[in-house]
């Protein structure tokens, strides 16, 4: 079973990431792999219904590419267990964009993943924007990025985890 960081503690993960074909070709509702699937926005337009009726909120999630709008989800979150933000390549940073908006002018409240090329240097970063569950990439310790999450122990800049800038919480004790 493959393992990913969530709420900063290493878990199995029960989530199968589907991809469209090397031609672009996305999969058929009825081809989904058996249990928990994670699907990508251009099915989830295209089949909501169908998806919805085959694998029901607790099995069914959807992952947004670096080019997706946010907005095209907002009117879904009750249909869906979690979120993913792919990140194709470690340097593409719009899934933190994303993040943020997912969270805070949308409200998203649930799971919301990181997939893709994800590396330990990310995960406190991604955390502030908003994510709580981490695929990392398969050739990398999970063990070890688990450290990211301390090594920062004071933040200066507001953001999801904590609006208020390091300067503010100074004025304010």
């Amino acid at each position: 079973m493959t393992l990913i960081i969530k709420n900063r503690a290493v878990v199995e993960d029960s989530w199968t990431v589907v991809r469209a074909a090397d031609d672009g070709a996305l999969p058929e509702v009825a081809a989904l792999p058996a249990g928990k699937v994670i699907v990508p926005l251009a099915l989830w337009q295209g089949s909501r219904d169908a998806l919805v009726a085959a694998k029901g909120r607790d099995e069914l999630g959807v992952w947004l590419a670096p080019d997706s709008e946010p907005a095209d989800l907002a009117n879904d979150f009750d249909r869906l267990a979690l979120i993913g933000v792919d990140f194709p390549v470690f340097r593409d940073g719009r899934g933190y964009s994303i993040a943020r908006l997912l969270r805070e002018r949308y409200g998203y409240n649930g799971e919301l993943r990181a997939i893709g090329d994800v590396l330990r240097d990310q995960l406190l970063y991604l955390e502030r924007c908003g994510f709580d569950a981490f695929a990392v990439r398969a050739d990398k310790d999970i063990q070890d990025a688990l450290n990211a999450f301390g090594e920062f122990t004071i933040k200066y800049q507001g953001a999801v985890d904590d609006p208020t800038p390091l300067f503010r919480r100074r004025a304010a004790a």
